[in-house]
């Protein structure tokens, strides 16, 4: 469901019954069982790259996305910068890519917000991190918050003034690496869910497939795909 974006009753008869699966789903969501798994994968990949279990640097960035007809007022905004009527997924992730946090909030709620939310999830999770990149949203007051109250040193990483077309910028790119995983599940496609937790949690789960089979590569990133030659 999470990858291909199948309703369960779509599903063969030989599935489990879709409100079974839902009940699991939800005791998953709602005791972070599906946080504490991912975070046993992250552990694996960060020991098959060699580095601790515990990062001590983070890129941060939001991501908007259009939201179903399922997903209430309440819980959903405009934003105008993308032109996007849904919500935003906020995420942090370690310098391979791996998810550390999930935050998603109404698309209308700005970055530099949230922001304060998300890296204080951040230092409450992960104690060992220091360094913590972003890019130009997340300005002003949030940096010397980060640096006075969180002990931790915010660096904005902004695009040049005279650069034109799509430049990877240092450290960000893996941020928007991790998104593009996350935006190839079709769940994730669009925001569906109900609730905000289980829109977080869908993000958990999506996150979770790359990692699985990056483990099943011994930690090797996937494979690029070679487009035919024309015969």
């Amino acid at each position: 469901m999470v990858a291909e974006g199948v309703r369960w009753a779509s599903l063969p008869a030989d599935f489990p019954k879709g409100r079974a699966v839902y009940r699991f789903f939800r005791r998953w969501r709602d005791n972070d069982f599906i946080k504490e798994l991912y975070g046993r994968l992250r552990t694996l990949l960060r020991a098959l790259s060699g580095k601790k279990p515990e990062p001590t640097a983070a890129i941060i960035d939001s991501q908007s996305v259009k939201a179903d007809a399922t997903v209430g007022a309440t819980t959903r905004g405009y934003d105008a910068g993308k032109k996007t009527n849904g919500r935003k997924r906020h995420i942090a992730v370690d310098t391979l890519g791996l998810l550390l946090t999930v935050l998603v909030t109404a698309a209308s709620v700005k970055d530099n917000d949230v922001g304060r939310d998300l890296l204080e999830q951040l230092r409450t999770e992960h104690h060992r991190i220091a360094l913590i990149w972003a890019d130009g949203a997340y300005t002003g007051w949030l940096v010397a918050f980060a640096t006075t109250v969180l002990a931790l040193a915010l660096t904005i990483v902004k695009r040049s003034d005279d650069t034109t077309g799509f430049v990877v910028l240092p450290r960000r790119w893996v941020v928007e690496g991790s998104f593009s995983w996350l935006i190839r599940a079709r769940r994730l496609a669009r925001d569906y869910e109900g609730r905000i937790d289980s829109a977080e949690a869908m993000a958990w789960w999506a996150a979770s497939i790359p990692a699985t089979r990056r483990l099943a590569r011994n930690g090797a990133p996937a494979p690029r795909r070679v487009k035919p030659s024309a015969a």
